[in-house]
């Protein structure tokens, strides 16, 4: 048989049973391709018209006076905190009726000074609480008795913080000294590291403008900034100093998702790339952020919000509007992040209020509105995926090969976690695993070394 000796790189996706997964344009089964220059045209869309929007109004009492930043939700509860830095934590249940009020603020042990991040693992029936100013990470139960703490990495400032699985969370460190990798699996138990996720760029560079004056130093950064992004069964990482955002995946293997040209190095100023906080099955949002403004004025970073079509293969400004208003209430796609399948928005009571009595709401939003007085804590905007099972599918039968060369080939199934190492000997492979898997994996071809999947059906996928 025929000898290869051609050295390649190649990802691809296999889905199971798929009619084809062959590249085409600037779009690929791997990855979406974006040049931040370009000029697009615009598209209008309705929210409702491709997700499911929940509104839930926070109970307010004289103890529950929140403004709702919601930090994670759960099946049962609903964590939330102020935006100024009281130390209050506030759970609610799914209804938005209030259940607890946590404080547990100050310079002790057991104590948090100033809230950078929070993730509930429900399952343990925990709330990580990560502390900006004591750079640690303070655990305590859902009523709040203090359990445990650990330090953050030494020189780590974490201030994005989610659950990655029952004994790990992951981390972005947004220090300012911080010149090297960013992302961070650490044990919920102790804090120590479980994996020091590895970002490929040249130079760091920070997704802000600072300026000093008068003895003050003055930073001004993108609100779109949300370097961990929650997707389907793992995250997609957002590192400015790279050209490439990627998914992160919870066997700690990583893919592109979006590249960014023309490369950041070459651009000045400088435009960062943002992922949206809601990627579905057929959209992704983005905000292509310019590295221009006034730091000390607080002004500036001129942004252009785009939007990837899958299904038209092709990339919009675009004009997503709420249909909860007769007006056309235009809504911004970069959310708070919750988790992969919810974002949140919270919405004033004044706002609504007045809304509503100019006659601008429709349907469960209009009789929330209602209810509300001036006084009344925001309502929380639920923005979620629509065809949860649907997307759930398509993580359990999706796997990929990373053809490093033609002499090592690795397989990782998502759908039951084999790892199997092939070696290439020559062009015709089988696996030894035949019992697994029964047919060779590639197979010679008049369209080149061609996929096989388990099942052993043509997948229709070209590898070469």
């Amino acid at each position: 048989m025929k000898k290869v000796n051609t050295i390649f790189v190649m990802i691809l996706f296999v889905m199971a049973g798929c009619g084809g997964c062959k590249p085409s344009g600037t779009h690929s089964d791997d990855f979406i391709t974006v040049d931040v220059t370009a000029s697009y045209p615009k598209k209008e869309l309705v929210l409702q018209d491709f997700m499911d929007v929940e509104y839930i109004p926070l109970e307010t009492t004289d103890e529950f006076l929140c403004q709702g930043l919601v930090q994670d939700i759960g099946k049962d509860i609903i964590v939330a905190r102020n935006r100024v830095q009281d130390g209050n934590i506030f759970i609610f249940d799914r209804k938005g009726k209030a259940i607890k009020k946590i404080n547990r603020r100050g310079q002790g042990s057991e104590e948090y000074a100033n809230i950078t991040g929070i993730a509930l693992d429900e399952d343990n029936g925990e709330i990580f609480v990560s502390d900006g100013y004591a750079k640690k990470i303070a655990v305590y139960d859902t009523d709040g008795n203090f359990k445990r703490s650990f330090k953050h990495k030494e020189g780590a400032w974490y201030t994005t913080v989610y659950n990655f699985d029952r004994e790990n969370l992951i981390c972005h460190d947004n220090s300012t000294q911080n010149k090297g990798q960013s992302f961070i699996v650490i044990s919920k138990q102790d804090g120590s590291i479980t994996k020091d996720i590895q970002i490929p760029f040249e130079e760091k560079k920070l997704p802000w403008l600072i300026a000093k004056a008068n003895g003050m130093t003055y930073a001004l950064a993108p609100s779109c900034n949300n370097p961990i992004v929650p997707y389907l069964d793992g995250w997609i990482l957002v590192e400015p100093s790279a050209d490439t955002l990627y998914r992160y995946f919870p066997d700690h293997t990583m893919m592109p998702f979006i590249v960014k040209t023309p490369p950041v190095r070459s651009l000045d100023p400088e435009i960062w790339l943002f992922i949206g906080t809601i990627v579905t099955d057929r959209y992704c949002f983005m905000a292509a952020v310019k590295k221009e403004g006034d730091a000390i004025k607080q002004t500036g970073l001129p942004t252009t919000n785009l939007m990837y079509d899958k299904q038209e293969k092709a990339i919009f400004k675009y004009a997503v509007y709420n249909d909860d208003y007769s007006t056309k209430e235009y809504t911004h796609m970069i959310f708070q992040p919750v988790n992969n399948e919810i974002a949140t928005w919270s919405l004033e009571a004044h706002q609504l209020i007045e809304s509503y009595g100019k006659g601008e709401l429709k349907g469960k939003l209009k009789e929330i509105a209602a209810e509300l007085d001036e006084d009344s804590n925001p309502v929380i905007m639920l923005i979620k995926l629509r065809n949860k099972n649907s997307q759930e599918n398509m993580v359990q039968d999706q796997s990929f090969i990373t053809v490093l060369n033609v002499t090592n080939l690795y397989i990782n199934d998502r759908n039951n976690g084999i790892k199997v190492d092939a070696t290439l000997e020559t062009i015709d492979v089988s696996v030894t695993d035949s019992e697994m898997h029964g047919r060779p994996l590639l197979y010679n071809s008049t369209l080149g070394y061609k996929c096989q999947n388990f099942s052993g059906t043509d997948c229709g996928a070209v590898c070469q």
